[in-house]
């Protein structure tokens, strides 16, 4: 890996020295703050978008909406499009984070791949959404910065795990059969991050890794523009154990998850999603044990009830992780599907005057 200055020398500066102080906290869900507004297809269009899309630059040359002849295609659900046609709903969920104690926040850029939005056939605005997502936490960040000066606010810039996997066939009956390759998802990663970069982040998050051959060209696709750059960002990697068999969907432990990615160098190694705290506990354990870069968590706010929702209440996941901090296993904290501001701003006080893990010095593997 080639060894290249920071594009952000005084940020990544001031992140490193907080890391050293003590356990940083991560936003929220954006989309279960999304939720709560219940939106419809013309919200998620707003006004921009209310007579459809802009014909020069789709994929088809054609401006889908609701009045084109064609039927359209229906947004709603697509909350990565709300940065652009609502961007003052997102700005304030990103406010109330941070009023709630984050130290950093998450773009809304989850599925802001060519790969995830042809499901929307939105393609055409990958570099706009990433760059818009970034600018919108940029500014977030510094208005909150700029009322505590002696506190640090930093972007996270999102990579999401996309909608295919390399690994594994979606066909049961076609187990050779791949929905995407290497160089597609490399590609899509490449554009989404030269846009997340250009907006503003500090830092980029290969986040919610079901298949690591997907993070691989990721994080191979994020050197790429790295390289052209001339600089770095630095880069947190979080996976998801997708059930009690404490694998990933493609079939890795923790263990093997954090060996097959530490060539990249990360800044932090975790797991988010999926679980709820009590449940990622033994998974993080060992990751903190093999790992020698900070640990990171942001869990779900328990499992999802019948109705899809999240029963488990600040307090109790605050409760839960304080543990972690306590055992000394936490070095970044936040939450995934289901949390809140209220639960951020448990969470900040949960970990409150508690140190961060220490690093260890582990010997170089071969």
């Amino acid at each position: 890996m080639k060894t290249l200055p920071w594009l952000h020398p005084g940020r990544v500066d001031a992140l490193q020295a907080a890391l050293r102080e003590r356990i940083l906290v991560i936003d929220g869900a954006m989309g279960t703050m999304i939720q709560r507004h219940e939106l419809q297809e013309d919200d998620y269009r707003g006004e921009r978008f209310a007579q459809g899309f802009d014909a020069l630059h789709a994929p088809d040359g054609h401006a889908h909406g609701p009045a084109c002849g064609c039927g359209g295609h229906d947004q709603r659900g697509n909350n990565d499009l709300l940065t652009l046609s609502q961007p003052k709903l997102i700005s304030d969920i990103h406010a109330a984070y941070l009023a709630a104690g984050a130290d950093l926040v998450e773009t809304n850029t989850f599925n802001s791949t060519s790969i995830s939005l042809a499901d929307y056939h939105l393609q055409h605005l990958v570099g706009e959404l990433n760059r818009q997502g970034a600018a919108l936490a940029r500014a977030a960040c510094d208005e909150a910065q700029a009322m505590t000066p002696d506190k640090p606010r930093f972007v996270i810039g999102v990579l999401g795990p996309t909608s295919r996997t390399a690994s594994l066939s979606p066909d049961v009956n076609r187990p050779g059969f791949r929905a995407t390759s290497f160089d597609e998802l490399a590609a899509a990663y490449r554009e989404a991050t030269a846009g997340l970069i250009d907006g503003g982040s500090d830092v980029l998050m290969v986040e919610t890794i079901f298949d690591t051959l997907n993070a691989k060209a990721a994080l191979f696709a994020i050197e790429d523009v790295f390289e052209a750059r001339g600089g770095r960002l630095p880069v947190m990697i979080s996976g998801t154990i997708t059930d009690a068999s404490g694998r990933t969907l493609s079939g890795q432990t923790a263990e093997a998850f954090w060996y097959s990615l530490r060539h990249a160098r990360p800044l932090s190694i975790g797991l988010n999603c999926a679980l709820g705290a009590k449940d990622l506990r033994p998974h993080i354990d060992i990751l903190a044990q093999v790992a020698d870069v900070n640990i990171s968590t942001h869990p779900n706010a328990g499992l999802p009830n019948a109705f899809g929702g999240y029963d488990e209440t600040p307090e109790d996941m605050a409760t839960v992780l304080r543990e972690f901090a306590l055992a000394g296993l936490l070095n970044l904290v936040g939450g995934c599907c289901g949390t809140t501001p209220e639960h951020i701003a448990a969470l900040v006080e949960a970990v409150r005057g508690l140190p961060p893990r220490r690093i260890p010095c582990l010997a170089d593997a071969a």
